[in-house]
Parts: C-alpha cells; structure tokens; sequence
C-alpha cells in the first residue's frame, strides 16, 4: 500500500498512527512531482491518498479508515456500542474539522515554526518547481499563512480564541486520559485516531505549541507517543460500552465551537455565500470560508445519529445537553452538499475541505 503524504500533514499523521497501530504495511512518498495523474485518478491532491495495489485510490483520512476497518477487522478502532460510536465519530470530527484553524495558526503566525516548516515542506512539495529553495520556501510561507491564517477568521481580536482552542482541546482530553490510558478505553479508538491529526505533526512537533504540551500539559504528550507505539501492544481491544462521565468537558467544548461552525457554515452554504462569520463562545469571528466539505460532514453525522435506534438516540441525546447539538438531529438548517451522494468514499473523486 503507497501513501501518498508529507511527513509534516496533519491527516496523513493521522492515518499513519492507524496504520501503525493496526500493523498495516505502507509505504509513504510525496505526491506532488506526481500531481496531474493523482489529481486525475483521485479528484484532488489534498495528502493523504492511499494509491491501492488494485490500482484504485482511496482519499479522504475518515472513510479511507472505515474501509480499511471492513478489510482489516483485528484490533478495532470503532467501538462496538453504537453510542459510544458515535461520540468518538463526534470527537474525531471536531479534531479533523474545529482543530485545524489553531494548529495552522500556530504553524505559521510565529517565526521561528514558520522558518522551520517551510525548509520542510519546501524539501518535500516543491522540489518539482524550477527555482531556488529560497524561492520556495517564501511561496510556501506566503501560501499557507494567507490562506489557512489570514483568510479562515485569524485577526488581533480572534487571535485568544484560536489560542485557547489548543488549551481547550488538552484540559477535555486530559479529563478523560485521567481515568484510563485511552481517550475511550485500555485502547485506542477513533476519538485518539483523530485527536493524532493535530496533536501529532502540529501541536507534538511544531516548536511553539509543542513546548506549551510538553510543559504546561505533558501528560497529552505522553499519549501521543502512547497512540503512536500503541501497535507494540499485546492482548485483546478493549473500549468502553457506556460514555464515560468525564467525557463532559470535551463535548461542551465541541458544542460551543465546532458545531457552531457546523452549522453557520451550513446557513451559509445553503445561501450561495461564499464566506461566513459566528459567534464561538466569546469570540465573534468573520470572513471564514465556506466548506462544502463541512456540509458533508454535517450530513455524515446526522446520517450516523439517525441509523441508532430510538433508544440509542435518545442516550446519545442525554450525553449531549447543550442546545448547539440539536443541529444533529433537527432539520431546520439544511445539510445538502451534493458531494458522495452515492456514498462511494473513499473510493470517490475528492474535493478540497476549503475552496
């Protein structure tokens, strides 16, 4: 199995820490001296890209992980219960869609992580252009600052907020990692699988944000490694069967901020505009880019809330109190992206998450 990745991407660190723990043989190059035929096999080049002996690309970290589950079934990382299912599709939805915005705030806003990432990517992405590294590497800088920074809502004033999102994430999953060396579990699960996109080759490694983890909270630094070496492991899986209470805080956290992005992204898809702006707990944000991705993944979820049983939905429901979440199970905001409408992912053309 190839993977198409960079060693520095937040969702091909993701899939990396799955296949590892799955034991899954890969092997990973960069794709973008080989971008036109990918893009034209996979739809777009947003790393990572399984490129399959059978000659079919799979895209998109979620789905390309739900069907190598079907295909690998040892070791789950999907819970068994259905409930518990769906809170850890919750929280490895929040870390793929809400986390990005401050990882890639911190990746390129202070110096000395914007110098360092650019030599890497510079090495890794652009060797295919014809002109000097230096070159290069202030593309790179200009690119990724301008348009994962400067144009997804980072200003003076939401600056905080992007910052706390980071301390935020850390103080829910530390309340549950308190009680149990996994997230959900004695192992990993899809809520660790997905919290590794950011926390791994972002907050882990980045110099700025891996100094605040490594010092102020170590214990998730310790869980990263844990995730990342827990293919070592020996013994059966075992993940829980009821939502831990101390699940709590992390959920109120992605009540108040990526579902209300969730949404107001939806709104504004729904109108045909092309930006949006929201209030996120205590943070108004403006001129965020609208996702039709996001859209999609609002479908995802509630298509996942509505194949539980009344019972199911109902304790699902009882774990999610906060007002924002009804946006998971109410229709009045309409989720109609008219991407994978045949449900093909990942075997389908991908679009990029932001335009």
């Amino acid at each position: 199995m190839k993977v198409w990745g960079v060693s520095v991407s937040y969702y091909t660190g993701k899939l990396e820490a799955y296949l590892r723990y799955k034991g899954i043989a890969y092997e990973m190059q960069h794709p973008f001296a080989d971008q036109a035929r990918i893009r034209k096999l996979a739809g777009a080049v947003q790393v990572p890209i399984v490129e399959r002996e059978d000659g079919r690309f799979m895209s998109d970290s979620t789905p390309t992980i739900q069907q190598l589950e079907r295909e690998f079934p040892a070791r789950p990382v999907f819970p068994s219960n259905p409930v518990v299912r769906f809170i850890a599709l919750l929280i490895e939805d929040y870390a793929d869609e809400w986390l990005w915005r401050s990882a890639m705030y911190y990746r390129w806003s202070y110096e000395h992580d914007r110098e360092l990432l650019s030599r890497i990517l510079a090495d890794e992405v652009t060797t295919h252009l014809p002109l000097p590294r230096f070159v290069r590497r202030y593309l790179v800088k200009r690119r990724q600052r301008t348009r994962f920074v400067l144009q997804d809502g980072v200003t003076d004033q939401t600056r905080p907020h992007v910052e706390a999102g980071f301390f935020n994430a850390m103080d829910g999953m530390l309340a549950m990692l308190k009680n149990r060396p996994y997230l959900l579990g004695q192992t990993p699960s899809i809520a660790d699988i997905g919290l590794m996109g950011p926390m791994l080759r972002h907050f882990g490694q980045d110099p700025t944000p891996a100094a605040i983890m490594r010092n102020e909270w170590p214990a998730i630094a310790e869980w990263v490694a844990r995730v990342w070496n827990a293919g070592t492991m020996s013994g059966d899986t075992s993940l829980l069967e009821t939502v831990p209470a101390d699940a709590a805080l992390l959920l109120k956290e992605i009540a108040e901020t990526h579902i209300v992005q969730l949404r107001e992204n939806a709104l504004a898809y729904g109108r045909g505009q092309r930006t949006f702006e929201m209030q996120a707990q205590d943070c108004h944000y403006q001129n965020l880019p609208v996702s039709r991705y996001r859209v999609y993944c609002l479908e995802r979820l509630r298509e996942e809330f509505h194949a539980l049983s009344p019972d199911q939905q109902a304790d699902v429901r009882s774990h999610l109190p906060q007002a924002e979440y009804a946006l998971l199970w109410e229709a009045d905001v309409a989720a109609t992206s008219l991407y994978d409408v045949d449900r093909q992912a990942p075997f389908n053309k991908a679009i990029n998450v932001l335009p």
